[in-house]
């Protein structure tokens, strides 16, 4: 449970089996801190059992080193390859499972809603979910495009948790 002198810390997750962005931000009344932010990228050499665990694993020791009060993670596409779409479904398991194993509520949004928050168009592309990024967080520096997802899923649940509380 957050203390409520203290920010609340969101982790945001982009699930992925080669790379899974992940970002942490606190949120302290309409003010967003970039806490950290990294991707945790399993050997693609070793056996697909192996890579999901590597990926779970690094989820739960992310969410122990920040110590956050909730999680967002991002909703996949459909993908036209359906191997492709369920491999992308075990790694997005495991970005839900990790954090609602920790006792983290876990909340879920698709890409355009994500990219609807930080850019103002659902449409907008990596290189602009990036700008917008460093723009809102400068002291990310620069991310990669899997961790600037992760930390935009964050933002844009903070906007969902404001929004939230002005409706209640």
């Amino acid at each position: 449970m957050n203390n409520p002198n203290q920010p609340l810390r969101i982790l945001g997750l982009d699930p992925g089996l080669r790379r899974t962005g992940w970002g942490v931000v606190a949120v302290d009344g309409a003010r967003l801190t970039h806490v950290a932010h990294g991707v945790i990228a399993p050997k693609d050499s070793l056996p697909f059992a192996e890579r999901l665990l590597i990926l779970f694993d690094a989820i739960a020791e992310v969410i122990v080193l920040h110590a956050p009060h909730e999680a967002a993670v991002e909703e996949t596409f459909m993908n036209t390859n359906a191997q492709s779409a369920l491999k992308l479904g075990h790694a997005r398991a495991c970005c839900l499972i990790a954090p609602a194993r920790a006792g983290l509520t876990v909340a879920e949004y698709a890409a355009t809603v994500v990219k609807k928050a930080v850019v103002g168009t659902g449409a907008a592309d990596k290189v602009q979910v990036g700008f917008m990024i460093r723009r809102l967080l400068p002291t990310a520096g620069d991310t990669t495009a899997d961790a600037a997802d992760a930390l935009a899923v964050a933002i844009a649940h903070a906007h969902a948790r404001r929004a939230r509380s002005y409706a209640a």
